[in-house]
């Protein structure tokens, strides 16, 4: 089992290098500590060295944790960063602070008809399909300007980010270059990119967010 309190130190260590490296403020480099599969128990550590941005894959597991800990560390910034169904949309608007992954219009159509009916503001990236894999949820990079043009006109929402998961059989750079190129044109300011094994590179490219889970906390259970 990894060590999450030195793993968590190496990581910060190499956030903050790797955005000096690349003219950065390291503060300018956001990690998102993802906790799929694992419970409190690995998570209060990380909570009690004052980590407070952590990314859930799945609102039902969300939903068996997260509102525990969050009586004992109020300002919990929590992320869905997994797909979201339509159905599950009412639970994400009432946990979590930012949703990573509006990848579709009829996700964005439900989501804006629980903010306005919870009167909550959560905030929201486009996911985009880098890769345009069929098997992947997202956007086309092609069709992201329309997007977002039509989910503002017509639901009111405003995404402050885009979010991207390369193929896995494919070097990330071209995605990430490609992430940050379609945010910067279409005047978004965070870009969530990079994951346990390419955190450094998608850092390098422009990334405002990484999502680091098995390099904190090991292999998923």
């Amino acid at each position: 089992m990894v060590d999450g309190i030195n793993a968590y130190g190496s990581v910060k260590e190499r956030i903050a290098a790797t955005a000096i490296k690349a003219g950065r403020a390291p503060k300018s480099v956001t990690l998102v500590a993802v906790t799929k599969t694992h419970g409190p128990e690995r998570i209060r550590p990380l909570l009690e060295q004052g980590h407070r941005v952590f990314g859930e894959n799945r609102v039902q597991e969300a939903q068996g944790k997260w509102p525990e800990l969050r009586r004992s560390f109020p300002d919990i910034e929590l992320h869905l960063i997994g797909p979201l169904q339509s159905n599950k949309a009412r639970e994400a608007v009432a946990l979590f602070d930012v949703i990573e992954s509006v990848d579709r219009e009829k996700i964005a159509a439900t989501l804006a008809a629980e903010i306005k009916r919870q009167q909550k503001s959560p905030r929201l990236y486009v996911q985009v399909n880098t890769g345009l894999e069929p098997q992947k949820a997202g956007v086309a990079p092609s069709e992201v300007a329309e997007f977002l043009k039509r989910i503002r006109q017509e639901y009111g929402l405003r995404p402050e980010g885009l979010m991207c998961i390369p193929p896995a059989e494919e070097k990330p750079a071209q995605h990430f270059n490609l992430l940050a190129r379609l945010a910067k044109e279409n005047g978004l300011a965070v870009i969530s990119m990079g994951m346990s094994g390419d955190y450094e590179e998608a850092i390098a490219h422009g990334a405002t967010h990484v999502r680091v889970g098995s390099a904190l906390f090991g292999a998923r259970t």
